[in-house]
Parts: structure tokens; C-alpha cells; sequence
């Protein structure tokens, strides 16, 4: 089906929105981590003891607050798939903006919660609202813009990740500081209504292509369809060990940094790896777009490749900054390692979203999303947290060593996909994707 070519100011001014609500996403998602300490305190304040029964209490603790990550995780794992669906049926719009004010709520909400459950239970809506935005958001920017510049406008919507990831730790660690950990929570609210409300004033972007509304069983259908597509498969299998790796690392790190490398209080570590995830991660993840977008004239796979080399580039810093903290006090290299690491974790983040867009067919692109979404998670980040918190309690090094080896088999299954992009790419641009 033709489309009709949307204005450039309309094309900017979708493209700007939408990263401006993926920053208020993450700043949402890493407020939770940098207040972790604080809430851990609240809900499971340590007793008076020495020795096995003190480390216990801290690996307990550490698994529980972890869960709250789990909580989020599930829920917008389990929801992206049916909202998937939605957002071919109806103005994707409309229901971002439906979700954006479920989820800001929600935030809100978790700043009031008195009991533990009710906490998780704020989490958990929290994700239902993440993920009526998560599909549909990367299908709007592929249907504006073509397969060439594709990968570098999807690394301009990816940037909010390090941005808004960046100024939760600050937003986090600053507010509780001041005002307790429920402050940084009720900040969100005012500005997720406020875009939620210019989402319903935006015209709906054309579709390169519509999907009908059909029988549930041709929908799981296209479903199993995705999973015959190499590059799919493959890339969303290194999506999967790379979000484990940086759900865990992400989350854990400031009470890495302030209970194990002693680098000072809860507020300056978050604010010092909140100005390293900005800096670092914007430049990664521009770069990785546009680098992306330049070596695919003359590599095939070459968003494949750029993922692979640059997260076991990034293990290699992780395994640096493990050992920079054998001894007390650690390493002034610590935080050049940390940045090292952060970099070329981001690097991937443009090309692997890329590869989604590319070997999609777009009539089925919102729900090759989406089941990404579903297995990142459910592989990735939703269990990662509790499982590295776990570990953590009993030796930092060893949590630190599980994310290197994640990031090894993240490299393993994109460099695993670079012989099939080139061919599964051309075979969407056959069945009619515009380029």
C-alpha cells in the first residue's frame, strides 16, 4: 500500500515527542535503582548481628528489593504482546497516551505505597502502562523514516535510554537525599500527564502497511512466523543475554559502588555514574547508529557486527572494574573502567533495534516488537536483578563475573547472525517495504 509521505516538521516533531517520553520511561525505571538502598532500609531493616547471620539478612534483603524490578518486568512483558496487537488496530497515539498516564500514575503511586506488596503491586501497573508504549513507539519512527536512515534515527529515539537512565540515579539519589525515598517517585507524574495530553493532539504517522483485523489463530500465526526468520531469532537471543547483563549491572550498581568500592555516599555515586551513563551512553548509542548505517555499504551484517565487538568490548571492561576492587580503597582507574564499560554496553542499541525494523515485515513489525519484548524480558532483566541481588550478598566479584559471561553470550548469538541479515532484509524489501 502507498504511503503518503508525512511533512518533515511533522516527522521531527513525532520523533522528538516520542524520544521525550522514553526519557521520562527511564527516568522512571532508574529512580527505583538508585533509591534501592533507601527502600531496603525501610522495608527490611537489618537486625543487630555479626557474622553468617548478618550476611544472610543482606542476601534476603538484596533478593527481595530486587523482585521489585521483577514486578515491572513481568507485567510489561506479559502485557507488550496483547498491546502489540492494539496498536495495529487502533491510533497508536491514543494509546500511548493511555499508557503513558497509567504508568505515570502508577509512579506516583509506588511514592505512597506503605507496605512492601503494595509497592510491587504499583510496579506491576507501572509496566502495563510501559507496555502500550513500548511496541508501538520503534513501529511509528520505522514507518517515518526509510530502511537508510533508519538505524540512526532509532539511536536518536534510544538515546532517552542512557539520558533518562542518567537522571533517574541523579533524580534518585539527590531527591531521597533530601526528602526520603518517595519524593523522587511523585516528580514524574506532572510531566507523563503533560505529554500523555500532546500525544492526543499529534496526527496518527502513516503505515507502511495495515494489518486487518484477523482470527486470533492467524495472529499467533504471524507470531510462529517470526520465530523462522534467522536474524530475528538470532538477534533477539543476544537481546535477551545483553538485558540480562545490563538489567542486572544497571540495577545493582550504585550499591555496588557505595557498599562494596566504598566510592562515598548513596547521592555521589548516583550522580557520578549518572553523568558517565549520560555521556558515555549518548555517545554510544549515536555512534553505534550511525556507525551501523555506514558499514552496512559495505558489510552485510554490519548491525549484527557493530552489536557483537562492542559487547565483548564492554565484558572486558566489567572483568577491569571487578578487579579494581580486590583491594581497599579501589583503583582510581574504577570509574575509567566504569565509563569504558558503559560505553560499549551502549553500542549495540541502535544496530540490534535496527535489525528488529529491518527484518520485519511492517503489516507484522508492531508484534515482532512486541514478542521481542516478551522474551528479553523474560530472559533478561526480569530475572536478573533478584538473581544477581542473591549473589551479590554473598561476593560482589562473582555477580560482576555472571554479567561479563552474559555479555560474552550476548556477542556469541549476534556474530552468530551476521551471515543471514543481508538475506532476511532483502526478503522484507521483496514483499514490498519501501525503501
Amino acid at each position: 500500500m502507498p504511503v503518503a509521505a508525512p511533512t518533515s516538521r511533522i516527522t521531527r516533531l513525532s520523533l522528538a515527542l516520542l524520544l521525550a517520553l522514553n526519557l521520562l520511561n527511564y527516568i522512571d525505571r532508574y529512580v527505583l535503582a538508585a533509591v534501592e538502598p533507601e527502600i531496603r532500609h525501610a522495608f527490611f531493616p537489618p537486625e543487630v548481628a555479626t557474622g553468617s547471620p548478618a550476611r544472610e539478612q543482606l542476601m534476603a534483603g538484596m533478593a527481595k528489593t530486587g523482585s521489585l524490578a521483577t514486578a515491572f518486568l513481568v507485567s510489561y512483558m506479559l502485557a507488550a504482546p496483547i498491546f502489540g496487537i492494539l496498536a495495529d488496530r487502533m491510533s497508536r497515539w491514543v494509546l500511548v497516551a493511555i499508557a503513558v498516564a497509567i504508568w505515570s500514575l502508577a509512579s506516583g503511586a509506588s511514592g505512597l505505597a506503605r507496605t512492601f506488596s503494595l509497592l510491587v503491586l504499583a510496579r506491576c501497573v507501572v509496566g502495563i502502562g510501559e507496555a502500550g508504549y513500548g511496541p508501538a513507539a520503534p513501529t511509528m519512527i520505522a514507518d517515518l523514516y526509510p530502511i537508510e536512515r533508519r538505524g540512526t534515527m532509532l539511536a536518536w529515539f534510544y538515546m532517552a535510554i542512557p539520558v533518562g537512565s542518567a537522571l533517574g540515579y541523579a533524580l534518585g539519589g539527590v531527591v531521597s537525599q533530601h526528602w526520603g525515598w518517595r519524593a523522587p517517585f511523585f516528580l514524574v507524574v506532572p510531566p507523563g500527564l503533560l505529554l500523555a495530553g500532546c500525544c492526543l493532539l499529534m496526527p496518527s504517522p502513516p503505515r507502511r502497511a495495515i494489518a486487518p483485523a484477523r482470527p486470533l489463530r492467524l495472529i499467533l500465526a504471524d507470531f510462529g512466523g517470526l520465530l523462522t526468520i534467522p536474524s530475528y531469532v538470532l538477534n533477539t537471543l543476544g537481546m535477551a543475554a545483553m538485558t540480562f547483563a545490563i538489567g542486572g549491572f544497571s540495577f545493582w550498581m550504585p550499591a555496588y559502588l557505595h557498599d562494596a568500592a566504598h566510592a562515598g555516599d548513596l547521592a555521589t555515586v548516583n550522580t557520578r555514574f549518572g553523568l558517565i551513563t549520560v555521556v558515555a551512553g549518548i555517545a554510544a548509542t549515536l555512534s553505534g547508529g550511525w556507525l551501523g548505517d555506514f558499514l552496512r555499504r559495505y558489510l552485510s551484517g554490519a548491525y549484527f557486527i557493530v552489536s557483537a565487538a562492542g559487547i565483548v568490548v564492554s565484558a572486558f571492561f566489567v572483568v577491569l572494574m571487578m578487579r579494581s576492587t580486590d583491594a581497599q580503597p579501589a583503583s582510581p582507574l574504577l570509574w575509567v573502567w566504569i565509563s569504558l564499560a558503559v560505553f560499549f554496553l551502549f553500542l549495540n542499541t541502535g544496530p540490534s533495534n535496527t535489525i528488529l525494523a529491518n527484518v520485519t515485515h511492517p503489516s507484522v513489525r508492531t508484534n515482532a516488537f512486541a514478542l521481542n519484548i516478551l522474551v528479553i524480558h523474560a530472559l533478561g532483566d526480569a530475572i536478573s536483578p533478584p538473581i544477581l541481588g542473591a549473589i551479590a550478598g554473598r561476593s560482589w566479584n562473582v555477580a560482576l563475573a555472571v554479567v561479563a559471561g552474559m555479555m560474552v553470550v550476548a556477542g556469541a548469538f549476534w556474530f552468530g547472525g551476521v551471515p543471514f541479515l543481508e538475506r532476511d532484509t532483502a526478503a522484507v524489501e521483496r514483499d514490498g517495504e519501501s525503501s
